[in-house]
């Protein structure tokens, strides 16, 4: 009886290598079903900030699919290649982050992940961490991996690519990281690897030193960037356009119910597990229902009930309790300050004891540095400031 494999291709963009008339390639569904043992498939997280966003979880939520399906996930947490910074799709250089600033990142990426993975079943989650094995490459082994890829190959690579022809310095130890990355692909012995679209390089560079050391070369499954809430450019902190995981559901609610109409069959594709044939016809219920749905996987029933009625009693700012910075006589102002005038704490002395702990949160992005100052008000307008999990205020003029 031929099995269903509808779970595999939902939101895939692509899943390479295709199997070719004229070899003996397997596709991924006959691997899967050929299998006398679970598949290991790989997923590969940078700590290179310290909150992550819906368009993250879209790789994390089909290494779902493939724990349910009986395989195990292997969760690499890229504590070593992110000290480099994935140069794909950057037109400069990335700062190298410091071993302190990586440690501090990584541990908030195994809560944020909690409510996608299965972490309790036995023998379907591996975390790993890269540093585990990278760390341990001696010169010799360095070698031996930067002689299997030519400077043609690793220019051809599209970030590569355009630097070098604006004359953008690229640095010696950028070509290292989809080698690294590779690498972790042999470390695990991965069956398959996930990751976005623009990863595919660096899942094919997995493949080939596979092959190199012996192994049975991985399958790559891509899958999709997505969109924005301003329906237009990529999902990005930078530009403003996110929904954090980490945030307060109200906020998660109100931005959700915004989505442009023109990207919610995709979002529900992407960000649930609904049938597709079954959601509402109307543009507006829709949007409620994938507002609430999305709240519902990472806070509960009860916390997108709650959102939801917030949201219909205040409108769409009026969800959030709003404090006017106004009040504020004097800026610059530090954060810890600001949690005690808001009333979010009672005092400074208690905003800096909840930022210590790592108990505040600006936009969904934890701060923890006790000393963080805003020069001005409009460096914080229309921002939700959050302490825990149900203290939470927008900051307007």
């Amino acid at each position: 009886m031929a099995q269903d494999f509808s779970w595999l291709h939902r939101g895939v963009a692509e899943i390479f290598p295709e199997p070719h008339h004229d070899t003996e390639t397997e596709s991924l569904e006959q691997r899967l079903a050929n299998a006398n043992r679970p598949l290991r498939v790989k997923l590969g997280i940078d700590p290179t900030g310290a909150d992550i966003h819906l368009g993250h979880s879209i790789p994390v939520r089909k290494l779902r699919a493939f724990q349910d399906a009986g395989h195990t996930a292997v969760l690499i947490i890229g504590d070593f290649t992110a000290r480099i910074g994935d140069p794909t799709g950057k037109s400069d250089v990335r700062r190298q982050l410091t071993e302190a600033d990586v440690a501090q990142n990584a541990q908030t990426y195994l809560d944020q992940v909690r409510p996608i993975l299965d972490f309790d079943t036995p023998g379907r989650l591996e975390v790993r961490y890269n540093s585990e094995w990278l760390s341990r490459l001696d010169l010799g082994k360095i070698l031996e991996l930067l002689s299997t890829m030519t400077v043609g190959q690793m220019l051809a690579k599209e970030g590569f690519s355009e630097r070098y022809k604006k004359e953008n310095p690229i640095f010696l130890h950028e070509f290292l990281y989809p080698l690294m990355q590779g690498y972790d692909s042999v470390a695990v012995d991965a069956d398959v690897e996930l990751g976005g679209t623009d990863q595919k390089f660096n899942i094919a560079v997995g493949r080939d030193l596979q092959r190199h050391f012996g192994l049975k070369p991985q399958f790559g499954l891509l899958l999709p960037i997505l969109i924005g809430t301003d329906g237009v450019q990529k999902m990005s902190k930078s530009l403003g356009n996110y929904v954090a995981l980490g945030e307060h559901p109200s906020q998660k609610y109100q931005k959700l119910q915004g989505v442009p109409d023109n990207l919610l069959s995709q979002y529900f594709e992407l960000l649930t597990d609904l049938p597709l044939d079954s959601l509402p016809e109307n543009p507006r219920d829709r949007q409620e229902f994938l507002a609430w749905e999305i709240v519902r996987q990472y806070h509960g029933e009860q916390a997108a009930n709650e959102a939801k009625e917030a949201a219909k009693s205040g409108g769409k700012e009026g969800a959030v309790p709003e404090f006017s910075l106004a009040a504020i006589a004097q800026f610059p102002v530090k954060l810890a300050y600001l949690l005690g005038v808001t009333g979010l704490c009672k005092s400074t002395a208690e905003g800096k004891r909840k930022i210590q702990e790592g108990g505040v949160r600006l936009d969904g992005d934890k701060v923890t540095d006790v000393d963080t100052t805003f020069a001005e008000p409009g460096d914080l307008y229309g921002k939700v400031l959050q302490v825990g999990k149900k203290n939470f205020v927008r900051l307007v003029p």
